[in-house]
């Protein structure tokens, strides 16, 4: 029984943040992000009182790992990529995907909204002060685009910002407004239709000042940081104070391999990067400090025995100074340390404690176990810690998840009363400065209108009921109002199917999982809303229910593999007169979803039920079965371990430039794209869709001065058409990661776990395939066709690493061979992305040097054959003069030679 929500209708959202938007804000503490829902685990707190890591405390939460991620209904699992935990879903209308095996979360990547479409274009801004909502933002744009006919489609892009952290962003189609006079719409029509609950009066159009703009920026983006500083503590063997631990002076063996795996050792004086209040210009906060970075974040540790100590001061200021204004602190303890229990640490900024334990120190057998403590009003954050805490290994894996778990827990603190507040001063700081300082006498009536609209007139779009709009064209979210969190997610593209009644919506998604959604309202009319926008924004389609008779030897007359798919259908049983055919995906087996049943329990049902009800998805248009793209793209990891069999080897012929065994063997590993899938259906259209729609554009900004303007919006990738890699040619090519001014991707950078990684590697990758281009074109015709193989496998290769760089981070499956290439002793086969890189430049050095050559002694033997008929000419010419003189000489003699023919 939520609170109606008051949305704008046919209003697309740009974010979650938009979503959650209220009119009348209600006091903060009166069920907020802020307060510990009951939905909060609270299972870690009746187990923290017996941890050895972490002690029960008056005001924080405790976290000891499997409270797992809070979900429809409570507790669910995490997450499998690319799906997005609930906490890391932000923008709605641009696909959002998992760079990394561990999200952000908690993460207003929204706010970028307004560099993204307004900075550097024309717009209009208003400024005033409402009696009920404050002092209040307006950034309205109107905009062009090509409609799918071939027409021009006219929208308007909308922000209106108050004091309340969240903002409403979107857009909203010119068809969906009432008609306007025509000269065009005016804005205030146009916030009489979106913002009802905005007073019209109040406001006046924005001066024409550059600060406006650089304001609007600044307001917007305030959340958005890429520097975080986190305090790390040294707890030895047998202390549990503050005292104790700020009082260590030097670094255990057992914390300095816990630094080394956590970041690098820097230098102060001098250092250029994000230094975190730290003095780099003298030694006075220490000569040394720990520094990374991790998906596109600079992270500054403070560590405890690398600030300054001062003897004879228990409370160590200097160190305290520094640590005690962190809002994430890690605290690392030795084997034998007491638990760590967070009332014992004096601060108002300490909010988050990810204690840390190792077990086995510096050994091979190194491992850690994490417990997390936060205070109540910080909600919970991920990665999601296993049952226990662990064991992790010491490892690049337990890195990756450690920083992710503090970026997170610094974003989720964000949300706690006393941040909250002081993020609000600041806003409304910046709003009534506009409101007061940057407007003119314009009232929003007499205000310039949006242009006149187009030549062929306006279309009304047909009344919508209520709920339609809260569905994205990318992602579908389920959120709860009153606690302002999002209990589901999935992207449009993985919803499979749908089952619907007057007031019911089964809807079917990911691996065939279900869920169930109730309407209130008019019977029939806001369902049937839901699932007309279903049908435009997903691949899915409507199920069939089938109640399948069972024939005279008690058989149902079809088979179906473990996955749910039906193989086979006899012919002239009931089961092919109701509708199933192959290819259909049973989704549910008497009521019991698929997943939840398992194969065998599903087996067991169709074996034994007396009545077989099912609920079926049918079959794409060309007979292929449905898959979700989370499916497709772990099949497309698995497509070379599902290749035929080794294809024979033919003898070479004499003079080829053939590889090494050794060298095929990682072109074959490598090459995800390279030959035909076995399984049903072929996956490369899909596959290629669906690395193309992982080039997200990055959520980084920055908040200079001339700020750059960032392109237009990802096109809906559901409405474009795809098409398979494309085969090498003789032409330039362009590389499917490599932007340009009209890439669909922009020209924004990306998100990735290890930016100079893909800085080194993706020159040197592009530069492979335009030598690799430019060896083809200057083969020619007369190539032998093992040589174009060659060089056709080295391309795919590029192609495949490529892709691999565009999709941040993912790291290429090495399954073993695909096409059954012997190992090689000798050359062992490359490990990494940096070794494979590698290896491919020696091979096409090695492929150029060979073709080089053949080319030098073919263009020889050209010269030679050319040589030997210029001498068989003259050779012939000279025989043919000696025989004409040896026939004048017979003459002569009067006997002619009998050898002269």
């Amino acid at each position: 029984a939520f609170p109606p929500v008051p949305e704008p209708h046919w209003f697309a959202h740009y974010d979650v943040q938009s979503l959650l938007f209220d009119w009348v804000p209600r006091p903060r503490g009166t069920g907020g992000h802020a307060e510990a829902g009951p939905g909060t685990p609270a299972s870690a707190e009746d187990l923290s009182a017996g941890s050895d890591l972490l002690l029960e405390a008056p005001g924080f939460v405790s976290e000891l790992g499997g409270e797992g991620e809070l979900g429809l209904g409570g507790p669910v699992s995490p997450p499998v990529p690319p799906a997005l935990p609930n906490a890391a879903v932000s923008i709605l209308e641009e696909p959002q995907n998992r760079t990394s095996a561990y999200s952000l979360e908690h993460a207003d990547l929204g706010a970028g909204y307004y560099r993204k479409y307004f900075y550097g274009k024309e717009h209009q801004n208003f400024f005033g002060l409402d009696e009920v909502l404050g002092p209040v933002a307006v950034s309205l744009r109107r905009e062009e685009k090509e409609g799918s006919g071939g027409g021009t489609v006219h929208s308007y892009r909308i922000i209106v910002r108050t004091t309340q952290l969240r903002t409403l962003r979107g857009s909203i189609s010119e068809e969906a407004l009432p008609p306007g006079p025509p000269r065009g719409l005016s804005p205030r029509k146009l916030l009489e239709h979106v913002a009802p609950r905005l007073s019209p009066t109040c406001l006046r159009l924005g001066s024409a000042s550059p600060k406006v703009p650089r304001t609007l920026l600044t307001l917007d983006e305030q959340v958005l940081s890429f520097q975080r500083k986190v305090g790390i503590l040294y707890c030895r063997a047998g202390q549990g104070s503050e005292e104790e631990m700020y009082n260590n002076q030097e670094a255990g063996p057992a914390f300095t391999q816990f630094l080394t795996l956590l970041g690098d050792v820097v230098r102060l004086k001098g250092f250029e990067s994000y230094r975190a209040q730290l003095e780099t210009r003298t030694d006075s906060t220490g000569t040394h400090s720990l520094y990374t970075t991790y998906q596109d974040h600079e992270i500054m540790f403070h560590v405890s025995t690398m600030l300054p100590y001062t003897p004879n001061n228990q409370q160590q200021l200097l160190r305290k100074r520094h640590i005690g204004n962190d809002i994430v602190t890690i605290v690392f303890q030795e084997p034998g340390s007491k638990p760590f229990c967070p009332t014992t640490i004096r601060s108002h900024f300490q909010h988050v404690f990810l204690v840390v334990r190792a077990h086995a120190p510096c050994t091979l057998h190194t491992s850690y176990r994490v417990a997390v403590s936060r205070t109540q009003d910080t909600p919970a954050f991920g990665p999601a810690l296993p049952q226990g805490g662990g064991p992790f290994p010491a490892n690049a894996d337990f890195r990756a998840f450690l920083l992710a778990k503090a970026l997170n827990g610094e974003q989720a603190a964000g949300h706690a009363r006393q941040f909250h507040a002081m993020a609000t001063r600041t806003r409304q700081q910046y709003l009534q400065d506009l409101a007061t300082n940057e407007v003119t006498t314009t009232s929003l009536d007499s205000a310039s209108r949006f242009g006149l609209p187009s030549l062929g007139g306006r279309r009304r779009a047909p009344p919508r009921g209520p709920g339609a709009e809260l569905i994205s064209a990318e992602t579908l979210v389920l959120v709860a109002p009153r606690d302002g969190r999002v209990v589901f997610n999935c992207a449009c593209r993985d919803v499979l199917a749908w089952t619907f009644s007057e007031q019911r919506l089964d809807l079917y998604h990911g691996r065939g999982e279900a869920i169930t959604l109730r309407f209130d309202g008019p019977p029939g009319h806001a369902v049937g809303e839901v699932v007309a926008r279903l049908q435009l924004v997903s691949r899915g389609c409507e199920t069939l229910e089938l109640a399948l008779p069972r024939e005279g030897q008690g058989r149902l007359g079809f088979e179906v593999d473990a996955e749910g798919f039906v193989t086979h259908v006899e012919r002239f049983t009931f089961a092919e007169t109701t509708g199933l055919r192959p290819g259909a995906r049973l989704l549910r087996v008497c009521g019991q979803p698929l997943p939840r049943l398992g194969p065998e329990a599903a087996a067991q049902l169709l074996r034994s039920a007396p009545k077989v009800c099912v609920t079926v998805l049918p079959p794409d248009e060309s007979g292929r079965p449905r898959r979700s793209f989370s499916e497709l793209y772990t099949l497309s990891l698995q497509e070379p371990s599902r290749r035929g069999a080794p294809e024979p080897v033919q003898e070479e012929a004499p003079g080829v430039v053939t590889l090494q065994p050794t060298t095929k063997q990682l072109f074959q590993v490598c090459l995800l794209e390279a030959g035909a899938s076995t399984g049903p259906g072929d996956l490369a259209e899909e596959r290629t869709e669906f690395l193309h729609s992982q080039n997200s554009p990055s959520p980084r900004s920055s908040l200079s001065d001339e700020a750059p303007v960032l392109p237009n919006a990802t096109p809906d990738l559901l409405l474009a058409a795809t098409a398979k890699p494309p085969a090498p040619s003789a032409g330039p090519e362009t590389p499917p990661t490599q932007d340009g001014p009209g890439s669909p991707s922009g020209c924004e950078d990306r998100g990735d776990p290890a930016p100079e990684l893909r800085a080194s590697f993706l020159p040197r990758t592009l530069s492979l395939r335009n030598s690799i281009s430019k060896i083809m074109s200057e083969a020619g015709s007369e190539t032998l066709e093992d040589e174009w193989q060659s060089i056709s496998e080295i391309a795919s290769t590029c192609n495949t690493i490529l892709e691999s760089l565009s999709r941040e981070g993912q790291p290429i499956p090495e399954s073993g061979d695909a096409k059954g290439a012997p190992k090689s002793d000798a050359e062992p086969e490359p490990g990494n992305l940096s070794e494979k890189v590698s290896h491919l430049e020696s091979m096409l050095r090695k492929l150029q040097e060979d073709l080089q050559k053949e080319k030098a002694d073919k263009a020889a033997l050209e010269e030679e054959v050319r040589s030997l008929r210029h001498n068989n000419r003259r050779l012939q010419a000279e025989s043919e003069s000696a025989a004409t003189r040896l026939l004048l000489a017979s003459k002569q003699l009067g006997s002619p030679p009998a050898d002269l023919d």
